[in-house]
Order: C-alpha cells, then sequence, then structure tokens
C-alpha cells in the first residue's frame, strides 16, 4: 500500500465525501475516487457502502482507518528523524476538555500559530477518557486531560492547575457539605469526565443521591442551566473568572481532595520524534 493512497482514503474517510475530501487535498474528484477504486481493489474488499454522494466506511475499512493512521503517523515520525532541524509542519491533532480548551487554549493556540504557521492545528473537545483513548488510538496526537493517568503507554507534562468549585444558582443558601444540596439534580458532562466523577464522590462521601444526573454536552448550557436554578454542577473557577457570572451563579468551596486537579499534556511514549508535538508543549510551558 502506498501512502499517497492511505492517505486519500484517510481524508475519504474523515470527510464521508469524496467531493470533500479532493478539495481538501487539492485534487481533482476523478483522481480520488480512482486511487480509492485501485485501493480496494488491491485489498479485495470494499472500504465503503455508496449512497449517492455519501460514502458510510464499512467494517474493513475501519480496521484499515486505524492502520492508515499509525503508518501514516510513523512516516513523518521517521521523516521528522532524519530531518532534525527541520521546522514543526503537518497536522497537528490536539484534544482537550472543553473547559480547558475554553478558558486556557485561545491564547496558547494564538501563540503557537504566530511561531509555527505551517502546522496545520486540528482541536477536538471531549472528557477526559475519550481523549486518552484518542491518543492511545492514535487518532490524537496530544491532549490535555484531568490527572493522574493511569496508562504507562502514554507520557505526561504538567500543563495547568485548576481549582474546581461547586455551582448554584445566585440565591441558593451556603453549603458546607452534600446535605445542603441532597435534593438538587447534578448538572454534568457526559459519562468519561473526571470533573463529573469528583463531583459524584463528594456526594457519595456524604452518603447523599442526588435527586437527578442531567448531562450536557456544553459547559455554556450547564451554567446557564445552573443560573436558571435548575440544579448544581462542578466547574473549574478560571472559567467563571473569565466570565460575569457573579449575579447569576454563587461558588461554594469544595473540599481540598476534591477540588484541586491538575490538566496534564499526554501523548503517546512510542511516539518517540515529533516536532509539531515538541513545539507544542513549549507553548504550554
Amino acid at each position: 500500500m502506498e501512502l499517497s493512497a492511505l492517505r486519500i482514503f484517510k481524508a475519504v474517510a474523515e470527510e464521508g465525501s469524496v467531493t470533500l475530501a479532493a478539495s481538501r487535498l487539492n485534487r481533482v474528484q476523478s483522481n480520488v475516487s480512482a486511487r480509492l477504486t485501485q485501493l480496494e481493489d488491491s485489498l479485495g474488499v470494499a472500504l465503503f457502502l455508496r449512497s449517492g454522494r455519501k460514502l458510510q466506511i464499512t467494517a474493513e475499512g475501519s480496521r484499515l482507518l486505524a492502520y492508515a493512521d499509525r503508518l501514516l503517523q510513523l512516516a513523518d515520525e521517521a521523516q521528522a528523524a532524519v530531518q532534525p532541524d527541520q521546522k514543526p509542519s503537518g497536522q497537528l491533532r490536539i484534544g482537550s476538555m472543553e473547559t480547558t480548551a475554553a478558558a486556557r487554549l485561545p491564547h496558547a493556540l494564538a501563540a503557537f500559530h504566530r511561531k509555527h504557521p505551517h502546522v496545520e492545528l486540528m482541536l477536538d473537545t471531549a472528557p477526559t477518557d475519550q481523549l486518552l483513548e484518542g491518543v492511545l488510538k492514535h487518532r490524537l496526537d496530544v491532549a490535555l486531560v484531568a490527572g493522574p493517568v493511569p496508562h504507562t503507554e502514554l507520557a505526561c507534562l504538567p500543563a495547568f492547575e485548576e481549582e474546581l468549585v461547586l455551582i448554584t444558582c445566585h440565591d441558593h443558601l451556603p453549603v458546607a457539605s452534600p446535605q445542603d444540596v441532597a435534593r438538587r439534580n447534578l448538572l454534568v458532562f457526559r459519562s468519561g469526565c473526571t470533573y463529573r466523577r469528583r463531583l459524584e464522590a463528594w456526594f457519595a462521601e456524604g452518603d447523599v443521591a442526588p435527586a437527578r444526573v442531567s448531562e450536557f454536552g456544553t459547559y455554556e448550557a450547564i451554567l446557564g442551566c445552573v443560573a436558571a436554578g435548575m440544579g448544581v454542577a462542578i466547574m473549574p473557577k478560571e472559567i467563571l473568572n473569565q466570565r460575569k457570572l457573579a449575579r447569576t451563579i454563587r461558588q461554594h468551596a469544595l473540599p481540598p481532595h476534591i477540588t484541586q486537579v491538575e490538566t496534564l499534556l499526554v501523548w503517546r511514549k512510542d511516539v518517540l520524534h515529533h516536532p509539531a508535538r515538541s513545539a507544542f508543549a513549549e507553548i504550554l510551558a
């Protein structure tokens, strides 16, 4: 399999369309279609199911995509290894918790782009568990996650220290223990969020069960629902400091073992040479 064919296959898989993949790769559509057909013929399997102009990846295509990511990444790493003075270039796939992306990354990403304009940055937000899986499976080059990280395959670099606070609507009484919010709804991120686990642990320590647990995909939705009195949530204090919420939301301190969280930059240990990743780590430092 040629690397160029794998790059085309990967682009089609990510875009779900030959037309969009051709535009992304700056190739003519007929060339992309031909190379994709050649790859399928050489493997003897269908990589996509055709439905008009839309393509749906098959089970065989999904398996190949995982290998294609690793092969292309290894090829880029090999090229960088024999050209140690090469400036960072290519693509850097960054994963981040949503609150970290909102509160911490804008200045870092802007500084990185100014210094390394030839690197294409791709940012994906998700809970910590999903980000770790993305790095382990080569879908992400680096990720900013909540520590600690239990995977020995990953290298870690401390990035930020976060202080978590419990938030309620503005007119809520002071909260000193889980009993003070025993009949409130928990407004949380999706399963796999470290912050959510800490809040649930705090409730469990007080032997208190929330009235209901409601999941949200964005921190803005959580903040809005908390302000409306629909429940309580946990959030990095930095998010609240950057927004004028004093008249709509009230903050409550939590015990140190719940509130102190270290945000780590993680990547695979076996990816030894990655100039763009190293440059990003330097920017964060």
